[in-house]
């Protein structure tokens, strides 16, 4: 996030493009947003479009350069940066009357924050007084910020126009991350999915990873992780190479939208109380390994720990336990996702799907099989592209035209990696099994891998009636279970007015405790998962579902003590600890 922050959440990159222009949506309000910096086409195409809408000159940049990845990328964010700078000297000159963005502006904010009682104050000045504290106010607009998301997995090597390789400064992580190291932006690039040891040396190259003669980080780095141990891990990794950390962002391991990283049964609770007892411990060994390499490769060393942030996100529902969260662990802001689906003002869903998101029931969302990664990913089975995925397989053509091959990894039957949603893999992995007798692995399980390249994009281009280059615009979208508690469509102010309390959006579909429904998806995953492979357990899996259900039982004694804690209404307190006894006879029964 930029330098001051007046709001205490921020929005999560969502797919490739329901967060694409995100920031020029919603940064001018001082909401910071994350962009998902993996998908350059979808990056050109939006560029070109903000050009023609802001009267900007566009220039082609081809793809028949080398470096046509990072190019499009650096244009694209030096774009929304300069957007949103005219954005905010537009705000900043309007009057304060009613309905003016530079009065939504502060009407937004958090209400316990000094901005917004010395906002309140102005609205209730006259005369001089108030032209003073109207001026101050001005002085105070800050716009939210600019941040990248990169998915460490896919960082598939490349070639030139005439089929030549690449070095690997071309793939495609290092190029995505060398677009935004080079842009203009003063923000923050998140790394989601686990460690690259490439990508994340590859950090050491760009002098603004590094604290400049003010001490000052100019691109700070977010890490994305799912618990403590990964967190020390990828945290020393930068800071052996003299790169802070600004944030450890955690994010639930099943509660949360797009790619679901299951943890061993570790649920969000004790690693939130974990990272609340080593915080200090974590920064202050970070602080001497980061110093101690600055040392030695004769860079601005830091004369005081800089501040390292911890944040949550995935699957809050409410401002209670959003305040609970913050307090209780002492986090310094939260990130909200799935819900902001749902507000047209800040993310790319077409109509058609914003209708469907609408009327949506629980059973709507599902934990699929879809992701070509081999990763489980949170799916919506009403979606334009689950159908057309299953008209392909009735049609006996299964699988998609693979176009961009960003998620191209598997050489089992090629000797250039080809993607597993692709119709030439499939066909092949079906003649295949067929051929051995094979079943262990069934042909649902092959024509469940579905073209995220293209899905997870198309919507943007629905809603701002962009061409699509594809041969799909079916449309992908991977919100977290978490919004089957909301339904309809929402003005970004009667969002955020959600998240601070002030209005409630929930639908009357019965919501658990945050924890409890992330225990409920865990448990229900642990089932899944054993009936896959009860008849052919090893003794390896085996141990892998006791540690499992251990870490789950581990986890529920430290939600009865911690509910206990909560100075909960008897009533609410009731019902905490029976859908606790509710859910620990379930886990039993495995």
């Amino acid at each position: 996030m930029g330098t001051t922050q007046y709001h205490t959440f921020h929005i999560p990159v969502m797919g490739l493009g329901y967060t694409i222009d995100t920031p020029v949506k919603v940064a001018r309000f001082g909401i910071s947003s994350v962009v998902s910096i993996i998908e350059d086409h979808l990056i050109e195409q939006m560029r070109e479009f903000y050009c023609n809408k802001e009267q900007e000159e566009y220039i082609k940049i081809d793809i028949c350069e080398d470096n046509h990845r990072a190019a499009r990328i650096t244009a694209y964010l030096n774009l929304l940066q300069k957007i949103i700078n005219k954005q905010i000297v537009k705000i900043k000159a309007e009057p304060f009357k009613p309905g003016n963005e530079i009065v939504k502006y502060f009407e937004m904010l958090p209400d316990n924050t000094l901005v917004k009682v010395l906002f309140n104050k102005m609205m209730d000045s006259e005369g001089p007084e108030k032209e003073l504290l109207q001026q101050e106010l001005r002085n105070k607009i800050i716009a939210g910020s600019v941040d990248v998301n990169i998915m460490t997995k896919p960082d598939n090597l490349n070639v030139s126009a005439t089929g030549e390789k690449l070095p690997q400064e071309y793939s495609n992580a290092l190029a995505a991350l060398r677009g935004f190291a080079l842009s203009n932006l003063s923000a923050s690039i998140i790394f989601s999915a686990g460690l690259n040891a490439r990508l994340y040396s590859y950090c050491e190259q760009f002098p603004d990873f590094y604290p400049d003669e003010n001490e000052r980080i100019v691109k700070k780095i977010v890490l994305k992780v799912s618990d403590y141990r990964s967190a020390m891990i990828q945290g020393k990794f930068f800071a052996k190479k003299g790169i802070w950390i600004s944030e450890f962002r955690i994010e639930s391991g099943l509660n949360c939208g797009g790619h679901a990283f299951a943890t061993n049964g570790l649920l969000a609770g004790p690693i939130l109380e974990e990272f609340k007892s080593n915080r200090e411990q974590l920064a202050c060994e970070l602080f001497k390994m980061c110093n101690d390499a600055l040392k030695v490769k004769g860079k601005t060393v830091f004369t005081k720990q800089p501040k390292l942030k911890i944040t949550y996100q995935g699957g809050i529902g409410t401002s209670k336990e959003n305040e609970f969260l913050t307090k209780y662990y002492n986090l310094d802001g939260t990130g909200w996702g799935s819900p902001f689906l749902l507000v047209p003002e800040a993310t790319n869903v077409d109509e058609g799907t914003l209708k469907l998101l609408a009327v949506a029931n629980k059973d709507d969302y599902y934990l699929s099989s879809a992701s070509p990664i081999g990763i489980s990913f949170n799916n919506f089975r009403r979606s334009s592209a689950e159908l057309q995925r299953h008209t392909r397989i009735e049609n006996g053509k299964p699988g998609s035209p693979c176009i961009k091959k960003f998620l191209a990894c598997d050489t089992e039957f090629t000797e250039f990696p080809i993607c597993t949603a692709s119709r030439r893999y499939q066909e092949l992995k079906i003649a295949q099994i067929i051929d051995q007798k094979n079943t262990e692995i069934s042909v649902a399980d092959i024509t469940a891998k579905d073209c995220l390249c293209e899905g997870l994009g198309a919507s943007a281009l629905l809603k701002n009636n962009i061409k699509s280059n594809g041969s799909s615009t079916a449309v992908t979208i991977c919100p977290g279970p978490n919004l089957a508690f909301f339904s309809g469509s929402y003005s970004l102010q009667q969002m955020i007015n959600h998240i601070y309390g002030r209005t409630n959006l929930l639908n009357t579909v019965p919501r658990p405790h945050l924890f409890i429904n992330e225990l409920l998806l865990y448990i229900d995953f642990l089932k899944k998962e054993y009936i896959k492979t009860k008849n052919k357990l090893t003794v390896q899996k085996e141990e892998y579902f006791k540690m499992f259900k251990a870490n789950l039982c581990a986890g529920m004694e430290y939600y009865v003590k911690l509910f206990a804690q909560m100075k909960l209404d008897t009533n609410e307190l009731a019902e905490q600890i029976k859908q606790m006894a509710e859910a620990k006879s379930e886990l039993n029964f495995i």
